[in-house]
């Protein structure tokens, strides 16, 4: 077996050097970093991750809590994070605390007993206090989708209310007047960012604020078809439905095919997230384009440089969505 002795003396450095250069360290000079990594290309070391765990003092591992380990929203936010930190050979640890406040709490402890060395939060059940808490025990923590003033530079949030106002602004501008709303749960800020961005549109355009068009349903699938039928049913006249996920504009367009009204035709659809799935829907969806790559590798990013000593005022913040105009809503203008 190869050892790190002998990678040090084919590259002719220190055995420190290799060291800092497996564990990226930002001392070693690109020189030597290239040097490190081809000797250990040619003679096929296989670093040993326990050693370097004692070696480091760490355990090389980073921990996630997300609300659900399925769906098109914390999947792909799981697949990023992990592909960032693995490429500095750290590991990830998820766990999910199903959106229930004493399995997020259980989920923080499991990830601790593990010593993992930073940690990539998702809570809407988790108060500021408890994450402060969780940021003083791990102070190599990044909170996504979710802001607290005093750990501002360790927040990545989307503009989830101006999202809701660009989505209302679009159907208005296509002269959509009655336009109905299904939320996500109205206990995630997220839903309630959403549901906020709607009124200001409406407020914005001059079009009165009927909570009569506005229905609570789900971010994931259950129940979201009985809601729009709730929707439909109170009010004939809606031309217009924004829908704060696409799993709920999945679910309205079901509905609609069961009373045969045509999506871009007898009725206009706007969805939120921009899900892999949203463009190839009949029409394709006109939907919010949420940026969750982007946001998971900030957030992976945001744990390694306050591992590293680096400074995290590089990192992206504040992001914003983008609307992806389809063919789900018709121009009634035209």
């Amino acid at each position: 077996m190869i050892t790190i002795k002998e990678v040090a003396e084919f590259a002719n450095v220190s055995q420190s050097t290799v060291s800092r250069a497996l564990n990226g360290h930002a001392s070693v000079k690109e020189k030597n970093r290239v040097k490190v990594f081809d000797a250990i290309e040619k003679l096929g070391y296989q670093p040993n991750a326990f050693a370097q765990a004692l070696a480091s003092n760490r355990s090389l591992s980073i921990g996630m809590l997300v609300g659900t380990l399925d769906g098109p929203y914390f999947g792909p936010l799981m697949h990023h994070v992990e592909k960032v930190v693995r490429q500095k050979n750290y590991h990830l640890i998820i766990t999910s605390g199903h959106e229930k406040y004493d399995e997020e709490q259980e989920s923080i402890r499991f990830l601790n007993a593990k010593k993992i060395d930073g940690l990539v939060l998702t809570s809407d059940m988790l108060t500021d206090a408890d994450i402060l808490k969780i940021v003083e025990k791990t102070p190599a923590t990044m909170l996504m989708n979710r802001y607290i003033p005093e750990i501002s530079d360790q927040c990545i949030c989307m503009d989830n209310e101006l999202g809701g106002y660009i989505a209302t602004e679009y159907l208005i501008q296509n002269g959509h007047r009655r336009i109905g709303c299904i939320t996500g749960q109205l206990s995630k800020i997220d839903s309630r960012e959403r549901l906020q961005g709607y009124r200001n549109a409406l407020e914005k355009y001059g079009i009165e604020y009927d909570q009569n068009l506005v229905v609570e349903g789900r971010f994931d699938h259950d129940g979201n078809d009985l809601a729009v039928r709730r929707l439909l049913d109170r009010d004939s006249s809606i031309t217009g439905i924004f829908c704060l996920n696409d799993s709920i504009a999945l679910a309205a367009y079901g509905v609609c095919h069961e009373r045969k009204l045509i999506v871009g035709e007898d009725i206009s659809i706007v969805g939120f997230d921009n899900h892999a799935y949203s463009q190839y829907m009949t029409p394709s969806l006109s939907t919010i384009n949420f940026p969750l790559e982007e946001m998971a590798s900030e957030a992976a990013k945001g744990v390694l440089n306050i591992l590293d000593g680096k400074p995290i005022d590089a990192i992206k913040s504040r992001l914003f969505p983008t609307l992806m105009a389809r063919g789900s809503v018709k121009n009634l203008n035209a």
